[in-house]
């Protein structure tokens, strides 16, 4: 008589437990961790190294180290720009002005037009007094509103680049915050949450906001790279930062006439501004929370 054959195992039944010796799962979100930090490292890193340049700038950014426009040498790693001084230097030093305003645009830019925006989507009467007025100044030319405050503003300078940069950035950020906010505001558990008796402002932060974090972090990068563009246009305009300052957009304006003699005098800023704009939209970008697929809103 042979033995019976065992049944097969069905789904219905347990699995085997689990040994101590067997390797637990990953955590479901660890990869996306490890992207997101080696997207936003090179941005990173490169604030970081612009932070600290003038601690590890190898001579003084204002005294004249070689002949003007002289080529790289071993005293001048990036050799010398419009008076003579070290290139390197420079870009070591330029690169903290210009993140600090642009830094300092775009947080002030996106708390403003995040606040407004959201309020016009949930009090459609104030709501549509702030569009209008927006499509307004949406009007005005940028360059042109650049000069008008700069040109006005007592004694110019950077803290009226900066200013013109809020006051022109702010009315696109609001239409944008205002179109991504409409149709959370529309949804059912917010209109529960007001018909609770929620105030605007517990309906603006703890229902609105938390749902437009990819919008906020998205806007906040675009409007970083908006403020490096008006410094920068700014500098060729010879508004903002004046010499003797090392800036990397008042270096391009400066050396632009000596190109040929020694490109690095006017590669090396542009590179930098560069990479500082792609490298923090890459982090915004990859900061901003993951939207669900399919299978997870079943």
């Amino acid at each position: 008589m042979t033995a019976p054959t065992p049944a097969p195992r069905t789904g219905a039944e347990p699995a085997a437990p689990r040994t101590g010796t067997e390797p637990a799962a990953p955590a479901p979100d660890s990869g996306r961790r490890g992207r997101t930090l080696l997207r936003a490292a090179p941005a990173g890193l490169l604030v970081l190294l612009a932070l600290t340049g003038p601690l590890l700038a190898p001579h003084a950014t204002d005294t004249p180290l070689t002949f003007p426009y002289a080529p790289p040498e071993g005293s001048a790693a990036l050799g010398g720009d419009v008076l003579g001084r070290d290139v390197l230097s420079r870009v070591l030093t330029g690169g903290a002005p210009l993140i600090a305003t642009a830094l300092v645009i775009a947080l002030v830019v996106t708390a403003a037009a995040t606040l407004l925006g959201i309020v016009a989507a949930l009090r459609p009467a104030p709501g549509r007094w702030i569009e209008r007025t927006a499509d307004l100044a949406i009007l005005l030319p940028a360059v042109l509103g650049i000069m008008l405050v700069a040109l006005a503003w007592p004694g110019g300078g950077r803290l009226a680049i900066g200013a013109a940069a809020i006051v022109l950035g702010v009315p696109y950020a609001v239409r944008i915050v205002a179109a991504a906010a409409a149709p959370i505001a529309a949804t059912g558990y917010v209109e529960a949450a007001a018909a609770g008796g929620e105030n605007l402002w517990h309906l603006a932060v703890r229902e609105v906001l938390p749902n437009l974090r990819a919008t906020v972090l998205a806007l906040f990068g675009l409007r970083f790279v908006e403020g490096v563009y008006v410094v920068s246009v700014a500098a060729f305009l010879q508004l903002g930062p004046q010499p003797p300052e090392a800036d990397w957009a008042l270096m391009i304006r400066e050396n632009a006439a000596g190109i040929t003699l020694n490109p690095w005098a006017v590669a090396a800023p542009c590179l930098a501004i560069g990479l500082l704009a792609v490298t923090v939209n890459l982090a915004a970008e990859a900061l901003a929370p993951a939207r669900p697929t399919p299978e997870t809103t079943l």
